[in-house]
């Protein structure tokens, strides 16, 4: 008997359970934080907000960057206004790559700040200043200085000592033959600016 009443209230709390809850069919709910996509939106405007490449030119006239982005075919280039509160102006050098982060968009965009964009080191390599340099020149200790410039630029001077073995020649499958064979001797690299 208990059965024959279970059979008739399960179709009653079946839909009584529907009318609480609603039929509508809800959206899937993704595995993670509910504020991912404002996180993203707002990295994305973050990133619309920066140009990094090379500076093309600079107007202190006009108080302009030019500042190429992209690479290639796709690259172009764009321009940033900067005043008096854009931190890093000296790091706009024509030439030289640059990180620019400004603010507003079109022909309003005015930097924010500006960075030298420097490369970033191999792993197991660091970082030699220009004092450290000339103590281990001076110190009689084995090293080999290379110029990395391209050949051109070795040509017209480089550091005493030093040997030219420019990016594209050390980027090809026998540029390590051309270094010492001890592992025990300290290389030294430089080329000809920041990046």
């Amino acid at each position: 008997m208990n059965h024959k009443i279970l059979k008739r209230l399960l179709p009653l709390a079946c839909g009584a359970a529907f009318l609480a809850s609603g039929c509508a069919q809800h959206e899937p709910v993704q595995a993670g934080n509910k504020a991912a996509p404002a996180v993203q939106a707002e990295a994305k405007k973050k990133q619309k907000n920066v140009f990094k490449g090379k500076i093309v030119g600079k107007s202190n006239k006009a108080k302009t960057i030019s500042i190429k982005v992209g690479k290639g075919a796709k690259a172009k280039t764009m321009m940033v206004k900067f005043d008096d509160n854009t931190k890093g102006v000296k790091h706009a050098v024509k030439g030289h790559a640059a990180i620019i982060k400004f603010k507003g968009e079109g022909k309003n965009r005015i930097a924010t700040v500006i960075k030298p964009k420097l490369a970033k080191l191999p792993k197991g390599t660091s970082e030699m200043k220009t004092p450290e340099l000339k103590a281990l020149m001076a110190s009689g200790k084995k090293y080999v200085l290379v110029d990395a410039r391209p050949t051109a630029r070795f040509h017209e001077g480089t550091i005493p000592g030093s040997i030219g073995i420019d990016v594209p020649t050390m980027k090809k499958k026998n540029g390590a033959a051309l270094l010492p064979k001890n592992k025990d001797i300290q290389l030294v690299f430089y080329c000809g600016g920041p990046t």
